[in-house]
Parts: structure tokens; C-alpha cells; sequence
């Protein structure tokens, strides 16, 4: 596959050796040093998958603990209006700014790539290359934060005292756009490095500020959900100060970048078509659980409250397994960008492993305990009985989406951006096509029955391109 400086060829027998899977012990990089390592010289161990999925997972799962948090707060005014408020504008929010994953996955494959054939430079031109566009694009969304809010008032067609709220959260949080946007490619820039710890801190100081002035700014000083999306502006903000001071030290230390090799419009042209894919599979994404959810609301408020409860359970493995898909993104990526079979096929194999592991244990978890965990979430009566029902399904989505996971993490590190989004969209149409033959016989069975026939076909078809892929890759 071509690379952004061209086709690059093997370097040295060190090199050379890497293909045959030489065996120099994995280094690891310090947090704030920024001490070089070593690229080319690794091999995929299950420690080095465990260096980055670890910490990763362990800041991913900082997210949804940051939504209870802004809940918890707005919930302690007692007002259903201001809570329906902030959960509509974070939907919002979250629709505007998946869109703009890319900047974390497409600079994670790009940078893992650099980094595996030794290209400090590219490094950081990749790095800065993210930064721009993150700046561009989060510039215009703080400037159509007005329109965004109308457009989701509209949208959602809430109760006056619901969409007044929401609007208020939506025109505050965006104004932390092109903070959000730049943590984005900071984080991508760690990752792709396999800089796992220094990912977890990053994420957790982002979290960490962003819970403590929510409880200061909401509930202290009684702001509410304008203190929530204050909260959000600070610690985004601070985040990237924290994020950028330690990166450009680091480049500091490095040779200074080139600006002709910064503007190398190839490049630009090679990021903006990876980012394209990127967020026409993250769109497809978003309307498959889309239709699930309108297909589930057809069969009733009960059936659609029990749907939501238990999906509950499938986004939360989906934390966890996000850490071995992010694992897989930088080791495939880094032996692409070494031209390293041995240690790719090794990556895709351990990644795969504790992947398939990890959903095991998520699926024994929510077969034997899920019930409990329904009651927990839930007070109904009715919503629990439906959701004990449906909970099977739920408990073996883990299991039938893991390889779909790890397939995209391999993809996007190995920058093979095309095959994913074309897999995706098929998936997406198989999906509907499922959704349309098995709803209608089969209720909320069928329903679910389609979720998995997505999940599967995402991962399998991932799984035959990638066997033609790794043939020419190498």
C-alpha cells in the first residue's frame, strides 16, 4: 500500500530481519519524557497489547462515568425539564462530534504507521497536519453553535422548558470545539506512539476536571445545566493545554519539521480521504442503532424502554473491547509502517484473543447477573419483565460484535480506511434488509436477531478482505 513520503522500501537487514519476526524485546516510552524508542525493533507480545488496552480501557470507561455525573447534578434540582434538557443536547452533541472521530482514529493509524518505519518527521506532520483541521472545523462549529441548537430543538420537538434547556447546553458546549477537536488529535498522536499511559492520564485529568467544576459550577454555585456545559468548555480547555505543552516539548527535542513537508499536499489529500471513510462508517454506525431504536419504539413505550436498558449492556463491553480494537489499531499500524508481517499477524491474533476473552466473560456476566443489573437500572415493573425476556440477546451481542472491534481497529492502523468504510456499508444494508424480513415475523426477537446479523457480517467480511489484504500488504 502506499505510504505519505511514497513507497518505502526496507531499510537496513534490521529491518529486513523484521519481516522473519526478529525478536528485539518491545520498549516502552516514558509518559513526559519523550524519550525515543526504538521503532522498528519490536515485537507483539501479550504485554505489549496490555500496555496500551489496559490504560485505554480504563479511560474510555471516564466517559460514561462523566454522564452520570452531569445526570446526578441536573438531577439534584428535581426538575424533569432541565434533565431532559441535557440528555437531548448531549445526544446532539454526541451525533455532531462522532462525526469527527477521524481526527483520533485516522491520526492513530497514520502516526503508528511513521513511527514503525522510524519517520520521527512524519510524526509530527501528521500530528500538526490533525491540529489544523481540528482547528478549522472546531472553529466553524462554535460559530454555528446557534444553528446547531435550533436544529436540534426542531430535531427533537421537546416541551418548551426541555428545549430551552437544551439549547442553552448546546450553544455553551460547543464553544469548547476546537479544544474538543485538538484533544482528539492529541490522543491519536499518543496512540499511535502506543503511548497507552500517557493516554489514561490525559483522559483522566480531561474527566477529572470536568466532574470536579461540574459539581462546583452545577450543583455548588447552582447553575445547573449552563455549570454542566461550563464544566465541559474548562476541562477541555485545560486538557489541551496540558496535552499540547507536553507534546511540543517533545518535538522540541526532535528535528525541526520543514514546513514544505507540514503543507505536502499529498499528504493532506491521503488524511482528508482516510478521515472521509472514517466518518462515512462512524454515519453508518449511527443509523444502524438508529433503526434499531425506531423499529423497537413500533413495538411499544415498554418494549422500547426494555431495548434501551439492555443495550446499555452492549455499549459498556463495548468500553472494554474499544481498548484491544485501540491496541490494534497502533500494532497493526506500526508493522505496516515497518513492513513487518510477523509482528501484524501476531497483533491480529493476541488482539483477537483477549478480545474474544474479554467478551466471554462480559457474556457470562450478563446471563448470570443481568437480571439483577436490569433492576438496578430500572424501576418498572414492566420494563423489567420485557428486558429478562430479551436479555439473551442482549448478553451474546459482546460475543457476535467482538470480531467487527478488533477488524476495525486492524483497518484503521493499517489505514485501510476504503475496505472498511465498503464493509460497513454493506453491513448496513444486510442489517436493514434483516430488520425488514425478521421484524415483522419474528417482534422484538427478530429485531435483535438483525443487531447480530450486523455485528457478524461488519466482522467476517472484515475478516475475508483482510487475508486478501495482508498478501500484497507485505
Amino acid at each position: 500500500m502506499g505510504h505519505i513520503d511514497g513507497s518505502i522500501k526496507p531499510q537496513s537487514a534490521r529491518q529486513q530481519s523484521l519481516d522473519k519476526g526478529a525478536t528485539p524485546a518491545d520498549a516502552g516510552s516514558p509518559i513526559l519524557s519523550g524519550s525515543p524508542v526504538h521503532p522498528g525493533s519490536f515485537v507483539v507480545t501479550n504485554r505489549s497489547v496490555l500496555a496500551i488496552a489496559v490504560p485505554m480501557t480504563l479511560a474510555y470507561l471516564t466517559t460514561p462515568m462523566l454522564g452520570l455525573v452531569d445526570t446526578a447534578v441536573v438531577g439534584q434540582f428535581g426538575d424533569a425539564a432541565l434533565l431532559g434538557g441535557l440528555a437531548a443536547g448531549a445526544l446532539i452533541f454526541d451525533v455532531v462530534f462522532t462525526s469527527f472521530n477521524f481526527l483520533r482514529s485516522g491520526t492513530t493509524g497514520l502516526v503508528a504507521q511513521a513511527f514503525g518505519r522510524g519517520d520521527a518527521l512524519e510524526e509530527q506532520a501528521v500530528f500538526w497536519r490533525a491540529v489544523l483541521i481540528a482547528v478549522i472545523a472546531g472553529i466553524v462549529l462554535a460559530a454555528l453553535a446557534p444553528l446547531v441548537a435550533i436544529a436540534g430543538q426542531k430535531f427533537m420537538g421537546a416541551e418548551p422548558r426541555v428545549s430551552e434547556a437544551m439549547g442553552v447546553y448546546i450553544r455553551i458546549r460547543l464553544l469548547a470545539a476546537p479544544f474538543s477537536l485538538i484533544n482528539y488529535a492529541i490522543l491519536g498522536y499518543v496512540l499511535g506512539r502506543g503511548e497507552g499511559g500517557l493516554g489514561l492520564v490525559l483522559q483522566l485529568v480531561l474527566n477529572g476536571i470536568n466532574i470536579a467544576l461540574c459539581f462546583l459550577l452545577g450543583l455548588k454555585l447552582g447553575w445547573g445545566v449552563a455549570g454542566v456545559a461550563w464544566a465541559t468548555v474548562s476541562g477541555e480547555f485545560l486538557a489541551m493545554l496540558l496535552g499540547l505543552a507536553i507534546v511540543i516539548r517533545r518535538f522540541r527535542a526532535a528535528p525541526s519539521l520543514p514546513r514544505h513537508r507540514l503543507l505536502d499536499m499529498a499528504a493532506f489529500l491521503r488524511m482528508m480521504s482516510l478521515n472521509r471513510d472514517i466518518m462515512i462508517r462512524s454515519f453508518s454506525l449511527l443509523a444502524a442503532f438508529a433503526l434499531f431504536t425506531r423499529q423497537g419504539a413500533q413495538f411499544g413505550t415498554v418494549t422500547l424502554a426494555a431495548n434501551a436498558v439492555l443495550m446499555n449492556f452492549f455499549l459498556v463491553a463495548g468500553y472494554f473491547l474499544d481498548g484491544f480494537a485501540t491496541a490494534a489499531e497502533q500494532l497493526a499500524g506500526r508493522a505496516v509502517g515497518a513492513r513487518a508481517a510477523a509482528p501484524f499477524r501476531k497483533a491480529v491474533r493476541l488482539t483477537l484473543f483477549w478480545g474474544f476473552g474479554l467478551a466471554a466473560a462480559a457474556t457470562l456476566v450478563m446471563l448470570s447477573g443481568g437480571a439483577n443489573l436490569v433492576a438496578l437500572v430500572t424501576t418498572s415493573e414492566e420494563v423489567r419483565s420485557v428486558a429478562d425476556i430479551y436479555l439473551p440477546w442482549a448478553a451474546f451481542t459482546a460475543l457476535s460484535g467482538v470480531l467487527a472491534f478488533q477488524m476495525d481497529g486492524v483497518f484503521i492502523g493499517a489505514t485501510w480506511s476504503r475496505d472498511m468504510r465498503n464493509m460497513m456499508l454493506l453491513s448496513f444494508l444486510v442489517f436493514a434488509a434483516a430488520l425488514l424480513t425478521l421484524a415483522p415475523a419474528f417482534g422484538n426477537n427478530g429485531l435483535w436477531a438483525a443487531l447480530h446479523v450486523f455485528l457478524l457480517v461488519r466482522g467476517f467480511s472484515l475478516l475475508t478482505i483482510l487475508r486478501l489484504r495482508v498478501r500484497t500488504a507485505f
